[in-house]
């Protein structure tokens, strides 16, 4: 059959983290006759050769070349392209990895929207990633029309004729930002690109010893310099005005500004902050008009304006005043309704241990010139955070703890204006309220198995934030019972580590409250079992009740209905005739009989028939070692949590 993707992996002494890669390559959904993998090793000194070779024998997949040292990945990836047979190309870096449908996805959303690039939703672990292009699908995008700008990686799906069209190629040799020529120009010069959001279809990691080449300190003249081709690009490929300065902007806000604020300024030597502002400095005269600063947010506009005057000893202090703001986001309810959990919020930013008051009102124009000093930089980034308080939004996301893949919830949300003690001065509050439903969380699917933690995310004046949604110290926690919806068991539940919300999903079993039951409200007959269970569900569900004794296991047709007094659910099952035997018959929850893996809860009661009809027992305790044992997942998982 034809290729229809080649992946294309650069390889340079990888060690161990490889392995992740390797096996999401060959886990792909797509046909395995349909896909190839190109491993280009740039003269690796570790054991990867040897494992390469021997991959490659085993699975005609994947080919491996071999070659001298070239200093970075650009040849790399232009060897592999030449390699290549496939309809599109796609690249990986040695120590990121796929998600399991990847290929498949992109591919079928490339073909369906004719695009020349195709660019899948990123997870960052340890990494930054874009988030608001991901917010939605883009089957149809431009750098006119969605954030593309901001995403620069090389991780995309591109058309093979498309490359050859316009004869596109990386730029070779040891240097920085080849991904930023190579992608800039995809994106300018392509028919059509398409955003995949509803799906997590690359991971970028960061490894633990920092080893990637993005994390590693930069010749700040060399980067610069290669930088300012990236620039040469957007002024061949578009006019001077508005669209060429908001292209520009992203390396103005993003390589520039932000390197030169808060804390991660501040966390660098000394001596290289000096030397990085210099370059920084060079680029920002050189390059830069006027309107390309204008359109950043107001604390981004006065960093900018100090770089161009070269006061460094302002943007220093001015970072110092920064790196003090957090945001802080405290729980204000969370029920369940309707199948979906309601969380309320409120969210605002803080300086100092307080919560950062504002007092100027007018603003709202572009900054004409530098601010004289830092105490005039702050006031002027105070009363334009004031007047642009009317946009400034508020988001809950979930982020699944085992890979950080993350999907915004739908939230509604009000602006408010607190008054304070001091006359005259007052804060900027943002209440909200997100609906999770876990039925269709995940951009339209159901939520997965695993831990998710709640994440709020704002956008105020000159900053975009996120944080934990943790209640204030010695603040009451309101909680709710675990749920059963969708054929998900989702237990909302605080986290011991840094007391902020989060949702297990179809892990919890000890910690779901069934231990509560106490076998005086369990009602069985010779035909009929009733029990309250503290879980939620929305409807009337079908369960199963495993009852099991001597090694035989029977499963009783069940339901799980919500009960009249609202104080939970109650669980009912038509008994089996077998029960009826003698034997102690222990009882267990099959919430979700449809399931491919099906999730069995212990109930602590059991069955026995008697003269007398069905007795309810306690379910005898285990012994100790076992106990003991229990305990000790238990401590485990707390701390993993």
């Amino acid at each position: 059959m034809p290729v229809k993707v080649s992946v294309i992996v650069p390889v340079y002494n990888p060690g161990a983290y490889i392995e992740d890669c390797i096996s999401s390559l060959l886990r792909q959904s797509l046909p395995p006759d349909t896909y190839e993998v190109i491993f280009v090793d740039d003269g690796s000194t570790d054991d990867t050769p040897g494992r390469l070779d021997e991959l490659a024998a085993a699975d005609p997949r994947v080919t491996v070349v071999h070659q001298e040292n070239s200093g970075w990945a650009g040849k790399p990836r232009n060897v592999g392209i030449a390699a290549s047979r496939g309809e599109y190309v796609m690249f990986v870096d040695n120590d990121d990895h796929l998600g399991d449908e990847a290929l498949e996805r992109m591919y079928d959303y490339g073909v369906a929207n004719g695009a020349d690039v195709v660019v899948g939703k990123m997870a960052g672990q340890g990494r930054g990633v874009p988030v608001e292009l991901f917010r939605r699908n883009h089957p149809r995008a431009t750098v006119e029309s969605a954030p593309l700008i901001d995403s620069l990686t090389p991780h995309k799906m591109f058309r093979r004729a498309f490359l050859d069209r316009i004869g596109l190629r990386f730029p070779e040799g040891r240097r920085r930002l080849e991904d930023h020529v190579f992608v800039t120009e995809a994106f300018l010069r392509a028919d059509n690109v398409s955003v995949l959001s509803d799906y997590v279809c690359y991971y970028h990691v960061r490894r633990d010893d920092d080893a990637n080449a993005g994390f590693q300190r930069f010749d700040p003249v060399g980067y610069y310099k290669n930088l300012r081709e990236a620039l040469d690009v957007v002024e061949r490929y578009t006019e001077p005005g508005p669209l060429r300065d908001r292209l520009f902007r992203r390396w103005l806000r993003v390589e520039m500004v932000e390197r030169m604020r808060g804390k991660r300024l501040l966390a660098m030597p000394p001596d290289y902050r000096r030397e990085l502002f210099r370059e920084i400095h060079s680029v920002v005269v050189e390059r830069f008009g006027p309107g390309v600063a204008a359109g950043l947010q107001p604390t981004q506009q006065v960093v900018a304006a100090l770089i161009a005057a070269d006061r460094y000893d302002d943007v220093e202090a001015f970072a110092e005043w920064e790196a003090g703001i957090v945001l802080k986001a405290v729980p204000e309810g969370i029920e369940w309704a309707d199948g979906t959990l309601q969380v309320s919020f409120a969210a605002e930013y803080h300086a100092g241990g307080a919560p950062l008051t504002f007092g100027a009102r007018g603003g709202g124009d572009p900054l004409q010139a530098p601010p004289k000093d830092v105490t005039e930089a702050i006031a002027w980034v105070g009363a334009d955070t004031v007047s642009r308080f009317g946009s400034a939004t508020a988001d809950l996301l979930l982020r699944r703890r085992s890979d950080a893949a993350q999907y915004f919830q739908p939230v509604q949300f009000t602006r408010e204006t607190v008054p304070t003690e001091d006359p005259g001065r007052f804060r900027l509050m943002l209440r909200a309220t997100a609906t999770v439903d876990p039925a269709a969380a995940a951009e339209g699917a159901p939520l997965a198995g695993g831990l998710w933690d709640a994440v709020v995310r704002v956008k105020l004046g000159g900053w975009t934030k996120e944080c934990r949604l943790a209640p204030a110290p010695r603040a009451e926690r309101p909680t709710v019972p675990a749920g059963v919806v969708a054929g998900r068991v989702v237990l909302p539940y605080w986290t011991a580590r840094h007391l902020s919300l989060a949702l297990d999903v179809d892990r919890a079993s000890r910690t779901l409250g069934l231990g509560r039951v106490v076998p005086e409200s369990v009602t069985a007959t010779d035909d009929r079992l009733s029990a309250p269970v503290p879980l939620y569900v929305p409807h009337a569900t079908d369960v199963l009740v495993r009852l099991t004794a001597r090694g035989r296991a029977l499963d009783a047709n069940g339901t799980l209905s919500p009960a009249p007094d609202g104080s939970g659910a109650l669980l009912t099952a038509a008994l089996p005739a077998l029960v009826m035997g003698g034997a102690t018959w222990r009882a267990a929850l099959v919430p979700a009989p449809d399931a491919a893996q099906q999730r069995v809860l212990a109930l602590p009661f059991a069955l026995r028939a008697g003269a007398h009809g069905v007795q309810v027992r306690r379910t005898p305790r285990p012994g100790v070692l076992r106990r003991l044992g229990r305990k000790a997942k238990v401590l485990l998982r707390a701390r993993r949590r």
